[in-house]
């Protein structure tokens, strides 16, 4: 398959957005959407343009360093109050309009924000989890996450004074004086809990790549908004498009490892391209 890169400076002209509209015609489309989908709510990407340089949590530090656990709370908590209070973008809802209209089949997102969800996406998988959930790593038992944020902030009053912390798109945030701080524990068997997010170093759950799986099997088109595919599990269903010979849109400003594989990139925002595709796919 031929790539066709659509460089794009600003906003999309009107003939790129036929051309793309016409590619996808007819077809039922699954989506893969990363970071960059939600930076106009307010979240920041991984490695956009001005992104800070840092190490995510990853999954074994959190189960030996205590340390390591604290500071993540603190981080997560902040963070998670700041996703709740993002709301879905133009890019979110086009694609529930997207979806309304049978043009895709569903979301695939490695977002854990939420914000496909709330928009009103109806087939969404998660495949890096949701921040709105925490686990029992001992027992399994799931609970909401308003009651842990309450039970943070009733242990740690200290928390509802801290707003300026740099938030990322996994959740996290840097918080620096940790001193008593008290972590949750599980209510019911006093076991480790978890933000139900995968961690660098963890897996993808194997029941959400197999959901993943079946969407693109069943699509006839790979729409990538938002995501440079720079990990493992996004790269995985590029490929598996790619063997069916399936038509691959790439929207993401900045070079993504799913460019050389692309029938189409277009270097630029995900919601207004979305925005116009909606505009031409569902009328």
């Amino acid at each position: 398959m031929t790539t066709e890169t659509i460089p794009v400076a600003g906003e999309v002209s009107a003939d790129t957005l036929d051309t793309v509209a016409e590619l996808l015609r007819g077809k039922r489309a699954a989506v893969l959407t990363g970071a960059g989908l939600s930076t106009d709510s307010g979240i920041p990407d991984y490695r956009g343009k001005g992104a800070p340089v840092r190490t995510p949590m990853n999954y074994q530090t959190f189960i030996d360093d205590p340390r390591a656990r604290v500071r993540y709370w603190a981080g997560s908590h902040l963070g998670w109050r700041r996703f709740r209070a993002a709301e879905p973008n133009l890019g979110h809802r086009s694609l529930v309009a997207l979806e309304a209209h049978g043009v895709i089949s569903g979301v695939i997102t490695q977002n854990v924000d939420g914000l496909h969800t709330r928009a009103g996406s109806r087939h969404v998988v998660d495949l890096h989890g949701s921040m709105d959930l925490v686990v029992c790593l001992g027992c399994g038992q799931a609970f909401d996450r308003e009651s842990i944020a309450a039970r943070l902030e009733a242990d740690n009053p200290s928390l509802r004074r801290l707003d300026s912390a740099r938030l990322a798109p996994d959740g996290d945030a840097d918080v620096t004086d940790l001193t008593g701080f008290v972590i949750p524990a599980c209510t019911v068997c006093g076991g480790m809990l978890k933000p139900n997010v995968v961690f660098f170093g963890e897996l993808v759950p194997t029941v959400k790549f197999v959901e993943a799986t079946a969407l693109v099997a069943g699509a006839q088109a790979l729409i990538v908004a938002g995501s440079s595919l720079a990990v493992n599990s996004g790269i995985r269903l590029l490929e598996q498009a790619r063997r069916r010979k399936l038509p691959i849109i790439v929207i993401n400003r900045g070079v993504t490892k799913g460019d050389a594989r692309a029938l189409v990139k277009l270097e630029a925002g995900t919601s207004e391209v979305l925005a116009g595709l909606a505009e031409r796919l569902t009328g």
